[in-house]
């Protein structure tokens, strides 16, 4: 029995017994604790957690998810995955117990011929947690499962919550006995190879306030009702319909895998680290085809850095099965050069595309992405590989068993290498990673940003406020499609993160209404500012609220951020709300042009250029979308043309709601990352643009004005970014360009025509005039080198040269001289060279050190990193030669360079020994 069919069936089962069938959800978790949905009842936690009041009393559904915490052992096992598919009934507040048991035992035993799955009774088993009689009561007296086969488990085994606070409860799991061949008797306690796990039913009963570990948590009470979340792993099921032992083995994970095999001339099953590797790219190709169809790229940080890590992981992976198939050398890096992902991208969206018919529709934006990202890392797996290698070999000549923090974060920060490729690629040397610091130096770098991204969204309110204040007042009403002003009551306050009933002038403040003309930033549109003023109940009361920010933290919720500039704002209190209109008006026309600007890009380089993020702020627009290459300039002005061309003719734009399934027929574009409901708001500007929006916009085309294109950039892998001016920032744009050009003509005496020729002839001097002088300066540095070297200072038998070279010679001019100091010294005596100079703002510093030095115990790179300390930076580099530099040092320059001088020297002189050299 295929995948598809089996999802078919759960869906028709629950659904024949009054459950609505709900569609996946994206894997963009909208709960702010998770970075990807990774269990099946999570988009439903907010019903669970009676947050929300559900449209439904019982739902099924078959649920995207991913979890990455054991992804080093993707691979190792044929029990772990990063991407399934979870199936589950839910009821909320419904039945409990007594019918979820029996739903479970009837849809598993049902002849297949009656649309069950055919299970033979005999073969499955079912625990419950040690002190629920009441579910094994129903499993013996109600289902008539033996005694023997009912086994009672502790919180380690059947007691299930997200590893997160919310809720959860006592299970009973099912599993089937798959025969001796597979191990042991003695059911799911004595060996769970042998008895597969295929269905856990959840008996929501608590609200899990602290989550320590599996089981070790804090029960704040119970939830308001009882729940029923049940999960069916698609892919451990289909091990057995399909008859198969794992699965890697089962329909859409062994198409991938089964063509790696092919691409790289494997054969699964005949080695045991190639069919680890071919695990791994089977299961990370079906992920990163998942992830890249709902909206993620690859990035650093975040679930884009899931898919990165993935993506690099496959190709990795790849290039070894391919490189030690084919032998050494040549091979190999015919092998580096290869690309496979596209080809395995393609495979894998053809074997899930029965059960996600978006993944052939979407391939192109798919393929690119994805693409992409193999042709970075291709580079990247060079350059770090080199870096890599020359690390391990310091380590190993220094008889040490780890790279340092240090070098792993420099290998991630500079070369874009991934810690666990570094982790990874160590180990296969028999060498463990400073992990710790590693982790403290990327923990450094990270907590500004990550910080101000949550502040962003939430403020310094706790979800759980938020939540609680919707629920209380119920969703807010936007009102901003049609007006710009209007009356309003006071729902909630905040202070400090904290529900207050009243704020005084001065306090910074968030406020909720009932009802809003202000848009709450998102979809790529910034949000409205403006004034809301409260008329209070007292005589001379009231207040003004100076809104400066807008957001949406909980769906529903509206949150206004700003400032009591006067008076007194209290719940309750009448009010009027009116945005900043110059500032909704310029916002609406950068965002109608970003739709015109995305249509024209589509048009000129194809479907797969998709809309990747946007940003449409006053005046001025900003446009990610996907492509394998930099945009030609013909491209851009064509483009820039084409819409201006649109806003001459003054087409029409109409906002309407309509079916999602008739949006898509009438060709509006809905983007990636996005979450749409039955229902949607499609933008059409006459017949040229058509998008699935939820933003505000322009009535005509023609009050844009004038878009000018400013250009165009890579901002990721596979990734470019459009800037452009809108309206009157446009025109003034272009009236200070035609002052500019206006003043350059008259200096150069020129006609503006033949300015480019004639600014180009001048740049091309200046470079002559540029290279010339560095030659003199070179010259003049290399003939300092050999009186340099000749007046070598002797530190135990050892030559040393510390020189400072003037100020403003170049990095490049640094290194020549200490090389050239270096290459005099006679071959037979140590020497060290130590160069210093300032090329611009901070120290550089290069050390060379010959052969009979090395043989001494004496490195570049670890003198370098001596003396760069001293100036307040780091370094590192070859055993021998190095380059490090400081930081800015102002006045303290010359002494901190020789600070750097004496501590090489004690180094060296360390090293050597009082005893000289022999």
């Amino acid at each position: 029995m295929e995948s598809a069919e089996i999802v078919r069936r759960f869906l028709a089962y629950f659904e024949q017994r009054g459950h609505t069938v709900v569609p996946s959800a994206s894997l963009i978790a909208d709960d702010p604790t998770l970075l990807l949905v990774n269990a099946g009842m999570q988009p439903f936690k907010p019903y669970f957690l009676g947050q929300q009041a559900p449209p439904f009393r019982r739902a099924t559904s078959a649920q995207k998810c991913v979890r990455t915490p054991d992804i080093e052992e993707v691979g190792r096992t044929t029990r772990h995955a990063t991407f399934f598919q979870m199936l589950g009934n839910f009821s909320f507040g419904d039945y409990f117990k007594e019918k979820a048991i029996p739903y479970a035992w009837e849809l598993l035993t049902k002849p297949e011929s009656e649309g069950g799955f055919g299970f033979p009774e005999q073969r499955l088993w079912a625990t419950v947690y040690l002190d629920d009689d009441e579910a094994a009561k129903i499993w013996r007296d109600t289902v008539g499962l033996p005694e023997s086969r009912i086994q009672r488990r502790g919180l380690n085994d059947n007691y299930w919550h997200m590893g997160v606070p919310g809720p959860g409860g006592p299970c009973s799991e099912i599993y089937y006995d798959r025969g001796p061949e597979y191990g042991r008797e003695g059911g799911p306690e004595a060996d769970e190879d042998r008895y597969l796990e295929v269905w856990n039913l959840v008996f929501m009963q608590d609200l899990l306030s602290a989550v320590r570990r599996k089981d070790d948590f804090d029960i704040q009470g119970e939830l308001p009702s009882r729940n029923i979340d049940t999960g069916m792993g698609l892919e451990r099921m289909a091990v057995i319909l399909q008859g198969v032992d794992n699965i890697y083995e089962v329909d859409t994970m062994w198409k991938v895998l089964d063509r790696a095999a092919e691409l790289t001339e494997q054969k699964y099953g005949r080695d045991h680290g190639s069919d680890v590797a071919l695990r791994v790219v089977a299961d990370h190709i079906r992920t990163a085809v998942m992830l890249v169809s709902d909206g993620v790229l690859p990035s650093n940080e975040g679930r884009g850095y899931v898919l990165r890590r993935i993506l690099r992981r496959s190709v990795r992976n790849l290039r070894l099965l391919a490189g030690g198939q084919r032998g050494g050398g040549g091979s190999r890096r015919a092998a580096d050069e290869e690309r496979f992902l596209h080809e395995l991208t393609g495979t894998a969206i053809d074997a899930l595309g029965e059960q996600f018919p978006e993944l052939p529709r979407d391939a192109p934006r798919i393929h690119g992405v994805i693409d992409a990202e193999e042709a970075t890392f291709g580079a990247t797996l060079r350059t770090g590989s080199a870096i890599f290698d020359a690390a391990v070999g310091e380590v190993k000549r220094r008889g040490a068993g780890s790279l340092s923090g240090e070098q792993a974060f420099q290998l991630h920060d500079t070369y874009g290498f991934p810690i666990e490729l570094t982790l990874e690629m160590a180990g296969e040397q028999g060498l463990a990673v400073d992990e710790e610091g590693f982790r403290r130096l990327m923990a450094q770098q990270r907590r500004r940003a990550k910080q101000d991204s949550i502040d962003k969204k939430t403020g310094n309110a706790d979800i759980s406020v938020l939540a609680a204040l919707l629920e209380r007042s119920g969703p807010v009403d936007f009102t901003g499609y049609e007006q710009v002003a209007g009356e309003a009551t006071v729902t909630g306050l905040l202070v400090g993160g904290a529900s207050v009933p009243a704020a005084g002038a001065g306090a910074d403040v968030e406020v909720v209404l009932d009802r809003t003309p202000f848009y709450a930033e998102g979809g790529g549109q910034l949000a409205d500012a403006g004034v809301i003023r409260v008329s209070g109940s007292a005589a001379g009361g009231g207040g003004e609220v100076e809104v400066r920010d807008v957001q949406s933290p909980v769906p529903g919720l509206i949150v206004h951020r700003g400032k009591v500039v006067t008076g007194e704002i209290i719940v309750g209190d009448p009010a009027q709300a009116e945005i900043d209109v110059e500032r909704r008006r310029a916002i609406s026309r950068s965002h109608t042009a970003t739709h015109l600007v995305h249509r024209a890009f589509r048009g000129a380089l194809g479907e797969s250029a998709a809309q990747a993020g946007s940003e449409n702020a006053p005046g001025r627009l900003r446009f990610d979308f996907t492509a394998a290459g930099a945009v030609p300039h013909s491209v851009l002005r064509a483009a820039e043309d084409e819409v201006n061309n649109v806003l001459i003719n003054d087409l029409d734009v109409r906002a309407f709601v309509t079916p999602i399934d008739e949006a898509r027929a009438m060709g509006a574009i809905a983007l990636f990352g996005e979450k749409y409901g039955d229902q949607v708001r499609v933008v059409e500007v006459g017949d040229y643009s058509r998008e699935l929006c939820g933003g505000t916009h322009v009535a005509r085309s023609g009050q844009l004005g004038l878009i000018k294109i400013l250009g165009e950039s890579s901002i990721g892998s596979g990734v470019r970014r459009v800037e452009a001016l809108v309206g009157t920032d446009a025109f003034r744009f272009l009236a200070t360009e035609s002052v500019l050009v206006s003043q350059l003509s008259e200096q150069l005496r020129a006609r503006r025509e033949e300015l480019p020729e004639r600014v180009a002839a001048l740049v091309a001097r200046v470079r002559d005039a540029e290279r010339e002088l560095d030659r003199l300066r070179s010259a003049q540095l290399l003939g300092m080198a050999a009186e340099l070297a000749s007046g070598a200072e002797d530190i135990g038998g050892a030559a040393f040269v510390g020189h400072r070279v003037a100020d403003g010679t170049t990095a490049d001019g640094v290194r020549k001289l200490a090389l050239d100091i270096r290459g005099r010294v006679p071959a037979g005596r140590p020497a060290v060279a130590m160069v210093a100079g300032v090329p611009a703002d901070r120290p550089t510093v290069v050390i060379a050190v010959n052969d009979r030095a090395r043989e001494l115990g004496l490195t570049a790179g670890s003198l370098v990193r001596e003396a760069a300390g001293r100036l307040g930076g780091g370094g590192g580099g070859r055993d021998d030669v190095a380059q490090g530099g400081g930081a800015p040092l102002g006045d303290r320059t010359p002494a901190a360079i020789d600070e750097a001088f004496d501590a090489v020297r004690a180094v060296v002189r360390d090293m050597v020994g009082a005893g000289g050299v022999a």
